[in-house]
Formats: structure tokens, sequence, C-alpha cells
């Protein structure tokens, strides 16, 4: 009988990295080489806080559509399970600077959202009735208002 597979954020030392921040989590390359980009877009400080569900899953449709707009190959943003931020998957390997740049403009777009969220209904949404606008735009807002840095990645001693 094997082991689990080694999962990356878990040897991620959570005490130490400093929210909120964009960190790559990795690079995968395909059998034809090409590579995959994911990146850790952290807005609350690991073990201190929670993005409340229906404003996570607010930012998560916002941000799927953002980011695309100000970063090219996104292929996913999806939430963290402990809802201190998002993962998103990248299609080749941009700088961690441009995807920063990326991140706080679609979080101003999520800050001014004042429109409908998209996505939102029986037909496009699997819980579409869990939504938050109010407490999303002020994740954004507080996000931006502590200012977004690269974080490296520091791993466990063990």
């Amino acid at each position: 009988m094997s082991g689990m597979a080694n999962v990356e954020s878990f040897d991620l030392d959570h005490t130490k990295v400093q929210a909120p921040y964009v960190r790559l989590a990795g690079i995968k390359r395909t059998p034809s080489g090409d590579a995959i980009s994911k990146y850790d877009l952290r807005l609350l400080q690991p073990n201190q806080g929670a993005i409340d569900p229906a404003a996570i899953h607010t930012l998560e449709h916002l941000l799927a559509g953002y980011l695309r707009d100000h970063l090219t190959d996104v292929v996913d943003v999806s939430p963290m399970g402990c809802r201190t931020g998002m993962y998103m998957a990248v299609i080749g390997e941009p700088n961690e600077g441009g995807v920063l740049r990326a991140f706080e403009q679609a979080l101003r777009d999520v800050e001014a959202h004042d429109r409908p969220i998209p996505g939102v209904s029986e037909l496009e949404c699997g819980n579409y009735r869990d939504h938050d606008l109010t407490a999303a735009r002020q994740h954004a807002r507080d996000a931006l208002g502590q200012g977004l840095k690269v974080q490296e990645t520091i791993l466990l001693s063990r």
C-alpha cells in the first residue's frame, strides 16, 4: 500500500506567510512540455480568519472573470478550502509581479462591482442563492488597503 501523494500547500509554513499576497505555488509540466502555473492568491492571514462561504462564492464568480480581463491564459480560479483566498491556474509561467498587478486590478474591479453577480441563476450555478456581494467587496477593499505583495514560499522545517 503506497502513501498519499505530497500536496504542496501542506509543506507551506502557514505561520510565516503574511497575507494579503500572491505566491507561486508550483509549476507542472504537461507531457508535451507546456507549463501550468498555480498561484496562491491569499486575502486573509491563515488561521486568523476565514471568508464567509457566501462571500468567497461571490469572490470566486467575480475573480473568475476579472482576473481573465487582466491576465491571459487563466485556466481556473477556485476558492481554497480554508477560505482564506483563491488558487489560480495559468498556462505558461507569468512572473509574480505581473500576477500581482492583475490580482490588484481584479480586486479593484470587485471593489467597484455594482451590477448583478455574473453566473447567479439556477441554470448557471450550483448554489446560486449563496452569495454576498457586500462582503466580497469589503474583502477586496481590505486586501487592497493592507497592500498586496509577492510572498516567497516558506517551507516547513521537518
